[in-house]
């Protein structure tokens, strides 16, 4: 069963929201906050393994919020995805430096947010294409960091190769088949990536490749 908490200031979002996530019969909704502050006191509660928030709300917004999940030791198995109102949110990429494992707009169909859910609660990304788009636009507005930086000295050669791929949004069967390694093995290497650079998530590691200047946009390269 997965457990969720779910933060939204506006009640009809939070009762739709549930109402979906409460028909699976592999979901459970164990909270609801009205706002960041509260949303974190639920978290440190029940432990969801996914919390879904609103990236506005009053008081303590989604980012802030996220920051302090991702920054609680208590809370390192919870999976924060954001919920925003347009693809194009300004915040985008703040939350994901701040610990979020993704981002769905609210006006999600009911399958992919169904998806979405289950993808980040076994400890995978979630980027909708749009999401990731705007992503690598901040990147390739930024100047690349070293080709090979300090953060990155503790990988060895095989996990910086599939960090990058990682980067590219390849799932680990994906990155499996690109390498012809088998599924465990590349698993093994993304994990051990998240390890040595203490990423929560994949969500993180694609932030660390393109932070670092491990992979560079393409439109950074014209």
């Amino acid at each position: 069963m997965i457990r969720l908490l779910l933060a939204d200031d506006q009640p009809l979002i939070r009762a739709a929201f549930t109402a979906l996530l409460d028909s699976e019969p592999d979901l459970t909704v164990v909270a609801a906050a009205r706002d960041g502050a509260e949303a974190v006191d639920l978290a440190r509660a029940h432990h969801p393994d996914v919390a879904l928030l609103d990236i506005r709300m009053p008081g303590l917004d989604g980012i802030a919020a996220t920051r302090r999940i991702a920054g609680d030791p208590a809370l390192v198995g919870v999976h924060v995805v954001i919920l925003t109102n347009y693809a194009l949110d300004e915040y985008v990429f703040a939350a994901l430096r701040a610990g979020a494992a993704g981002f769905l707009v609210k006006d999600v169909e009911p399958a992919e947010l169904l998806h979405g859910v289950r993808v980040v609660a076994r400890g995978d990304a979630l980027l909708a294409p749009s999401v990731t788009r705007r992503l690598i636009e901040q990147f390739a507005a930024t100047p690349p960091g070293p080709a090979a930086p300090p953060a990155l000295d503790a990988l060895t050669d095989r996990e910086r190769q599939v960090l990058a791929l990682v980067a590219t949004g390849m799932s680990n069967d994906e990155i499996a088949r690109h390498l012809t390694i088998s599924h465990l093995t590349a698993k093994t290497h993304v994990s051990r990536a998240m390890t040595k650079l203490r990423a929560r998530d994949r969500a993180q590691l694609v932030v660390l490749a393109y932070e670092t200047g491990l992979v560079v946009p393409r439109s950074a390269r014209t």
